[in-house]
């Protein structure tokens, strides 16, 4: 009698649906919410000179995942002599901390000073805006707050303008 051959094939594991990938989304943002940093020290946090100035990032949904909020971009924008120049869709709202300057924002001054709030709005084709420092000599800082699944939501452009004059020319 003649042998036969037997071959088992392994039946592949089926791979998992795209209702299932967004379940488990849901979870990994919920243990970050729970596992996240809830206090986010200045002394954790870089400066970073950048094209808009020189910026320090508490909350970013795409570049810092250990707090435990993920839907907030939150930065301190300090301005020596002026801000670059830029446009996109709006929606922030930012909170001057120190000193004293002013804004222009679609080609209107709004003068501002410490513990004033300005507020971007959201407007189709965007605001175009820049930020000055009326005295160079003591830098002013201010917080900006800006919610992201808003700004997904308009898919909101940012288009550089002018760059700051603290860029220092790396990308």
């Amino acid at each position: 009698m003649a042998s036969r051959e037997r071959v088992r094939t392994r039946e592949r594991e089926p791979s998992p649906s795209l209702y299932e990938h967004f379940l488990k989304h849901f979870v990994d943002m919920r243990a970050q919410q729970n596992r996240g940093r809830v206090l986010c020290r200045s002394e954790d946090r870089d400066w970073d000179s950048t094209r808009q100035g020189i910026m320090k990032y508490y909350l970013h949904p795409q570049l810092i995942g250990d707090t435990a909020i993920q839907d907030w971009q939150c930065f301190v924008h300090k301005i020596i002599r002026h801000s670059g120049k830029h446009k996109h869709q709006g929606g922030l709202v930012i909170y001057v901390l120190e000193g004293k300057g002013y804004s222009v924002v679609d080609g209107e001054r709004h003068d501002w000073e410490a513990g004033d709030l300005l507020l971007l709005p959201i407007k189709p084709g965007g605001v175009e805006h820049q930020h000055f420092n009326n005295d160079p000599d003591t830098p002013c800082r201010w917080l900006a707050f800006i919610h992201w699944p808003t700004l997904d939501h308009l898919a909101s452009p940012a288009e550089q303008l002018e760059d700051s004059p603290t860029w220092g020319g790396r990308p």
